[in-house]
């Protein structure tokens, strides 16, 4: 195989996927990279399919959506492919990011990886929100008109900003054909974005559990570990595959079915279960304003992890109060996850800002005084052995 080390393009491709030292004692949690690059692919794929026959005006989107369903040869699969994938690409992203968070991959030399990756989770999120309006089901259109409409907090400019990116005074043809277009063509600046997270990587190589140095332990990409990572890419064909035939519509919302009608308000109005969380935090603090800059906020707040992690020891894996914290903000998580699909009432409210106020304090206060107090007891440790 000459040609794969002698071929200008041939070269890149045998540097990263053949020839690429991995440590050797990375698991199964290092295989999230390769099952969010096929969940990247099949959505730009069958994307492409459904825009053939997608119509994104107000009078036809709903109908379109039918007609790809019904009348397109496996417009069905095709369509419940790519909404039960987007589905898994957010499974799979936040285990990427608590698996980065459980192991300390963000700290230095890696901490220009993981920056790319918190901007590619909040793009990830922002196609989402686009896609999720395109049915124009009631979810998508009071969706797409109460998230829009936070930007109307911004003081002074707020409302113009809405109106602009409405393309009139409601959700309305204009925006229907802006966010077709933004679903359509960011997935491409997803994907640029993904190859630089992976030149990033390719730089200093894979963490691994033991957060040591493994440049003496390390085995080549090809055939090892690319065979290790086809075994969950098949695992997650069949979970797939399963969804798909049997339960297409287990993680979408049933209004979704409904045609939109603007002058008919849903009971509840919530994204898809990938926003929850973030959703939850918005409606736990009652200024508008702070909300929005509180739900931005929980997700940029990814980036200063490398600051406010002081521990000299890299990962959880021999720090048990950090293990004990990690699974704490984990639970916080899910609880925020679940009290975004319920109505904003008492006790819910409470919660909310409870698990909200938990969920900042991770990132500032729990982590660095964790590692401010390891690093203490380390150096006592050092000082009794000199003595």
């Amino acid at each position: 195989m000459r040609i794969l080390k002698s071929h200008v393009l041939l070269r890149l491709l045998n540097s990263y996927v053949v020839d690429s030292p991995q440590p050797a004692n990375i698991t199964y949690l290092w295989n999230f990279g390769s099952l969010l690059a096929t969940c990247l692919i099949i959505q730009i794929l069958t994307g492409a399919f459904l825009a053939m026959h997608y119509c994104p005006s107000v009078e036809m989107a709903f109908n379109s959506v039918e007609h790809i369903m019904r009348d397109v040869n496996n417009g069905w699969l095709i369509r419940y492919t790519h909404a039960n994938v987007a589905s898994f690409f957010f499974i799979f992203v936040y285990a990427h990011v608590a698996r980065g968070l459980y192991y300390g991959s963000y700290q230095s030399p890696r901490v220009l990886v993981w920056s790319i990756g918190v901007i590619i989770l909040v793009l990830m999120m922002a196609i989402g929100f686009l896609g999720y309006v395109l049915p124009y089901g009631q979810m998508s259109l009071w969706g797409a008109t109460v998230i829009t409409n936070l930007l109307s907090a911004i003081p002074v400019f707020g409302q113009d900003i809405v109106e602009l990116i409405w393309g009139g005074f409601s959700v309305n043809n204009a925006t229907l054909n802006r966010f077709f277009s933004l679903h359509y063509l960011l997935p491409f600046v997803l994907a640029a974005l993904a190859v630089a997270h992976l030149i990033a990587l390719h730089v200093h190589g894979s963490s691994n559990p033991n957060g040591v140095n493994a440049n003496a332990d390390r085995f080549a990409m090809h055939p090892y570990f690319l065979f290790k990572d086809l075994v969950t890419i098949f695992a997650f064909f069949l979970a797939l595959s399963f969804i798909v035939f049997f339960y297409p519509n287990l993680l979408g919302h049933s209004d979704n079915y409904i045609p939109a009608d603007p002058m008919v308000t849903p009971a509840s109005i919530v994204p898809e279960w990938y926003l929850l969380p973030f959703y939850a935090i918005l409606r736990s603090i009652p200024n508008k304003l702070l909300g929005v800059i509180a739900m931005f906020a929980s997700l940029f707040i990814l980036l200063i992890l490398p600051l406010t992690d002081i521990s000299r020891i890299r990962g959880n894996q021999f720090r048990p109060a950090m293990k004990m914290a990690f699974w704490f903000f984990v639970a916080v998580f899910l609880i925020l996850m679940d009290l975004g699909s319920q109505h904003p009432e008492s006790p819910y409210v409470e919660i909310g800002q409870a698990a909200t106020a938990l969920y900042f304090a991770y990132f500032l206060v729990i982590v660095p005084a964790i590692g401010f107090f390891e690093n203490t007891l380390l150096d006592l440790a050092n000082k009794n052995k000199k003595d």
